[in-house]
């Protein structure tokens, strides 16, 4: 499973990428919003960042498949990692179909059931991304759309469609959607860097210091 951080922080994404852990990135109007930043001008800067897929998704006010066309065609234009991401809608669907025909990766989001993904798969869109936190949010296990969807597409070896777990709170998720079968989990930093951390490993760092210093002293002392 590959990781996109899934954030329009430029601080957070550059330190992710620094790690070598992630090759894509996701964002979306409420991320950039939250930063106080010019929405074009932060996906620019993200491209320069990260060398790989960077989703930008179409304006909540493009709600006709025309609009979504002509403001997803802008977005792909400013980068050539950039993916376009569509809401599942049926205008949504009408815009995917029309932009892969024009050789442009799409993202449909908000994606809450396995059906939802099979008629975007179907639509043309390169990525799908099923919501598993907002699910666990309302008492539906979110993780076993995850492992639905992954099934229904191994049955069928003509979709290319690639799976972004989304909506990921935490170290455990991240487990769960790898297990599942995800392609790709999209994660907030702050999860991220719990993954890094174990109780175990930092006392065993703790233990190497003071051995070391034990014998060798420490440095500068």
């Amino acid at each position: 499973m590959k990781f996109f951080i899934d954030s329009a922080n430029l601080d957070e994404i550059r330190s992710a990428a620094e790690m070598g852990i992630v090759c894509g990135v996701t964002t979306n109007p409420s991320l950039i919003a939250k930063e106080g930043r010019d929405y074009v001008q932060t996906l620019k800067e993200i491209c320069e960042i990260v060398d790989g897929p960077i989703s930008g998704e179409v304006s909540p006010f493009s709600t006709t498949a025309e609009e979504m066309v002509k403001e997803g065609r802008e977005i792909a234009a400013m980068h050539p990692n950039m993916v376009v991401k569509i809401p599942m809608t049926a205008e949504g669907l009408k815009a995917i179909r029309v932009l892969n025909s024009k050789g442009i990766k799409t993202n449909c989001t908000l994606i809450f059931s396995a059906n939802q993904a099979l008629l975007a798969a179907r639509a043309g869109a390169s990525y799908v991304s099923p919501f598993l936190g907002r699910l666990d949010d309302i008492s539906q296990p979110g993780i076993d759309l995850i492992q639905t969807i992954s099934q229904i597409f191994t049955n069928y070896p003509e979709i290319h469609c690639e799976i972004i777990a989304a909506s990921v709170r935490n170290p455990i998720h991240i487990t769960d959607c790898a297990l599942a079968g995800a392609d790709i989990a999209t994660v907030p930093y702050k999860a991220l860097v719990q993954c890094l951390r174990h109780p175990l490993t930092e006392e065993g760092l703790r233990k190497f210091e003071n051995d070391y210093a034990a014998v060798f002293g420490r440095p500068n002392a």
